[in-house]
């Protein structure tokens, strides 16, 4: 029998299982109904899929999984004016409430009432149709592909922790680690004409393809340190002429040792980006901190106009995504794609839509 919307769900921790959930119905007239055809799997979800939480944020009842996507709008809402039917799209996968102070101050991905996919209790995409706002839906152009489309979430993580560090053309960044969003923070670096960016991290693999993607160097604690972070700082600017320490650090690692180098690693009134998350308390080094007035900041996904400026980013091959598919699968073998990512095998993997009957 045909199914009507095939859905990946996470029943609790460690036990997935496909259903076949009702297609979803428009709720506004300017929502869309896009069949999703491909999803890269985030870190996020194998936590989700092996912890059954992330913070305060626990799966209490069955969740569909997934949220980068890149789908085919199947059905528009009558107030829909800016897509039709067919177009090609890269789905960003949280809908804000836009009426709170951080909604009106243009903040939306601070919304307390966001409702971001695959994050409890809402659903997400890996499934065969998905239900958006048309305005949180961007057109791929035709030299997009779909699978480009569904790096264009966290390249928009990468593009929103560069607009946070205030990158500018001639900086120089240090990134501590190579994973995906460490990689495309790289990428976005060199868009937003960052002159020096190191890639920081203890597998040489990874190391090795940033170098070849977008780093401009790359250093190994493990091989190429020193005793302490202050001295693995000190060799890193040394090795890289960072003169009197490098104008960005952004940790996407969310160690501790890599958060406390990049202080050190920072020149005096540097700033520092933190996109990784770790531990939920760590040691610091809060004397360097002040004592070289480092602006600091957090970064929360993405916010207004990450995601289109990462589609023109793709679209004009000034960050390419393409070199970071490492493996596919088709929609069936879903949690064989999850062990793969469990496993640490490969970099981006990404599962097929679900195929029509």
């Amino acid at each position: 029998m045909a199914t009507k919307n095939l859905s990946f769900v996470l029943k609790k921790p460690h036990e997935v299982a496909f259903e076949d959930r009702p297609i979803p119905e428009l709720k506004s007239d300017r929502d869309v109904l896009v069949q999703v055809k491909v999803t890269g799997i985030c870190g996020s979800d194998v936590h989700y899929w092996q912890h059954g939480k992330i913070g305060d944020f626990i799966v209490k009842a069955p969740m569909v999984l997934g949220h980068e996507s890149a789908g085919i709008i199947s059905k528009v809402g009558p107030g829909v004016t800016s897509l039709n039917v067919g177009d090609r799209v890269a789905l960003e996968p949280g809908i804000p409430c836009r009426h709170c102070v951080p909604c009106k101050a243009g903040k939306y991905n601070l919304c307390p009432e966001m409702k971001f996919a695959a994050t409890p209790p809402y659903n997400g995409t890996l499934a065969k149709y998905y239900v958006l706002p048309e305005d949180f839906c961007v057109k791929l152009p035709e030299n997009v592909s779909l699978e480009e489309g569904a790096l264009v979430e966290p390249l928009s993580v990468g593009v929103h922790i560069m607009k946070q560090a205030e990158i500018k053309p001639g900086n120089t960044i240090v990134v501590f680690g190579a994973g995906p969003i460490g990689l495309l923070c790289c990428s976005a670096a060199r868009a937003f004409g960052a002159a020096k960016i190191i890639a920081v991290d203890i597998n040489q693999d990874r190391l090795a393809f940033a170098e070849k993607y977008a780093a401009t160097g790359t250093f190994n604690p493990m091989t190429q340190g020193g005793s302490t972070p202050a001295n693995n700082a000190e060799k890193m600017i040394e090795l890289f002429g960072l003169g009197a320490g490098t104008d960005v650090a952004v940790d996407a690692s969310g160690a501790q040792s890599s958060i406390v180098t990049a202080i050190h690693v920072l020149r005096t009134g540097g700033t520092f980006v933190q996109a990784g998350m770790g531990r939920p308390e760590i040691e610091f080094p809060i004397v360097t901190m002040c004592c070289k007035e480092i602006t600091m900041k957090g970064s929360f996904r993405y916010g207004p106009g990450d995601y289109k400026l990462a589609v023109d980013l793709i679209a004009t091959g000034r960050v390419s995504v393409k070199e970071l598919v490492t493996g596919r699968f088709k929609f069936g073998d879903a949690e064989e794609a999850f062990n793969q990512v469990l496993g640490g095998k490969g970099i981006k993997i990404l599962i097929e839509g679900v195929e029509d009957s």
